[in-house]
């Protein structure tokens, strides 16, 4: 579940008819996962198509001479897409510790409708439809070859993450094929994230046995894969593809990981289908995204376009919601990655103590329905404190509501100091602090890269819960004193 051309150096570009473009490399992008049967299919990509009315909460504002890490990408990666139609406007791709994002060039004024900065053609894709009949497009499989028996024999809705890994390393072995070249810039095994290359230390490290149970389900299942059709009486064709079952794991995490799940239309066929798109797959996520995918069917490509209305500073990445409404669970299964300010995690609560609802929206300034809280910053201009992790905890907190009943103040202390102790037992039942993780952190040096992400993973945990302990002290100094 995981990872740039400038306008003075035109040979790093994409070049167009448009003015202001730059260009670059995406990030090794987290990895996913996903458990057997229809009911637990990890699903690809779903990019949001529209931003929510105000921004969910406001982000921590960055100093502008804070420096950079980052880097212009290889000018050759430019060069591949150039030449095969792909085009950027206004846009540069950056490599940085973390791996490849894609960043503005210029300044982009907000418009009343979408801007486009990529547009890549479905040549350059490997596409499979998600539905029988199935097909896949570009047609990259010879006649005859086997591969095509071994996609044949998978469950289109279930198993597309192999369908697509064995299209992958298919485009691998061919000769003149994009993704041979495109392959040289996307990360390594030692530089994914994804927890389906993870070793058992790693999963444990995790510290949520339900999380690290299912992670060696996908491994069986990956392996299971593996062993049933690349046994020693393959031929050559087909045993070139993967040597051994660490080469086909690393494909099906690239697989699900830089999958993007749309409708194509093709003169009068629509089908939905999972697809693998160059350069857009270097988007990174965001909880309020900048961009998000079209899919332009006339000639038959996929546009990424800025939000409308969105103002973008020079600078500043381009993003996308790569899961809207999903825990960090779920997106360490899927990308490898989790976040302490996902407004959608969750905390479980078994106590029978709740406050009031609209007390405690209203001391965080936190408007609409549940399942579209945001924070309204222009009533709490300056208050940097309220944050993802305080919708997460607006939506996970047991609260109550009745009516124009207003809450009493000795009910609400005692609900609260209730809620902050069982807060503080479930930290206790953590072998570590978050300032013990962090300091692990702060003292890897060439650790694995899931090792890395297993240990963030806890501490993101242990932060969001932090956080909502802070949050009922400040709700109680705001509304009961």
């Amino acid at each position: 579940m995981a990872s740039s051309p400038l306008l003075h150096h035109p040979t790093h570009c994409f070049i167009s008819s448009r003015e202001g473009f730059r260009h670059g490399l995406s990030s090794p992008r987290p990895n996913c996962y996903w458990m057997r049967g229809s009911g637990n299919s990890i699903r690809p990509i779903k990019a949001a198509v529209e931003m929510p009315p105000y921004p969910l909460f406001e982000p921590t504002q960055v100093e502008s001479d804070t420096p950079s890490h980052s880097e212009p990408a290889d000018p050759d990666f430019y060069k591949i897409g150039y030449v095969r139609s792909v085009r950027a406007y206004g846009v540069e791709f950056k490599e940085g510790p973390d791996g490849y994002g894609v960043f503005a060039s210029k300044d982009v004024e907000p418009l009343r409708r979408a801007r486009m900065i990529l547009e890549i053609p479905l040549e350059l894709m490997l596409t499979i439809s998600k539905k029988l009949p199935w097909m896949f497009f570009p047609d990259i499989v010879p006649v005859g070859h086997p591969i095509f028996d071994i996609i044949n024999s998978t469950n289109p809705e279930t198993d597309w993450d192999l369908r697509l890994a064995c299209l992958l390393l298919l485009a691998f072995d061919q000769e003149d094929n994009f993704w041979q070249l495109y392959g040289d810039f996307l990360p390594s095994a030692e530089d994914c994230t994804s927890l389906l290359l993870a070793t058992e230390e790693d999963l444990l490290e995790l510290q949520d046995p339900k999380l690290a149970s299912t992670m060696r389900e996908q491994q069986r299942r990956s392996l299971e894969f593996w062993e049933k059709n690349w046994h020693s009486g393959v031929p050559l064709k087909i045993k070139r593809l993967a040597c051994d079952p660490n080469r086909f794991i690393w494909a099906v995490s690239i697989a699900q990981s830089r999958c993007i799940n749309m409708k194509m239309r093709m003169c009068a066929l629509v089908q939905d289908a999972n697809m693998l798109v160059p350069y857009a797959d270097m988007l990174n996520h965001s909880f309020q995204p900048n961009c998000f995918f079209h899919w332009r069917f006339k000639d038959r490509m996929l546009e990424v376009m800025i939000n409308a209305g969105k103002r973008i500073k020079k600078g500043e990445e381009m993003t996308v919601n790569y899961m809207s409404g999903q825990k960090n669970d779920m997106l360490m299964q899927r990308y490898g990655f989790s976040s302490p300010v996902n407004p959608w995690d969750v905390i479980q609560f078994s106590g029978n103590a709740q406050i009031h609802l609209d007390s405690f929206l209203s001391v965080f300034n936190i408007s609409g329905l549940p399942e579209e809280y945001y924070h309204n910053s222009r009533l709490s201009k300056g208050d940097r404190f309220v944050d993802g992790a305080v919708l997460a905890a607006a939506r996970t907190l047991p609260t109550w509501s009745d009516g124009d009943v207003p809450p009493i103040p000795s009910m609400e202390r005692k609900s609260v100091k209730q809620l902050q102790e069982e807060c503080q037992q479930m930290l206790l039942q953590f072998p570590t602090t978050s300032e013990q993780d962090q300091k692990i952190l702060d003292s890897m040096t060439e650790e694995r890269r899931t090792l890395e992400t297993a240990i963030k993973f806890r501490l993101h945990r242990k932060l969001l819960i932090e956080k909502v302990i802070q949050a009922l002290d400040i709700y109680q100094d705001r509304i009961l004193f």
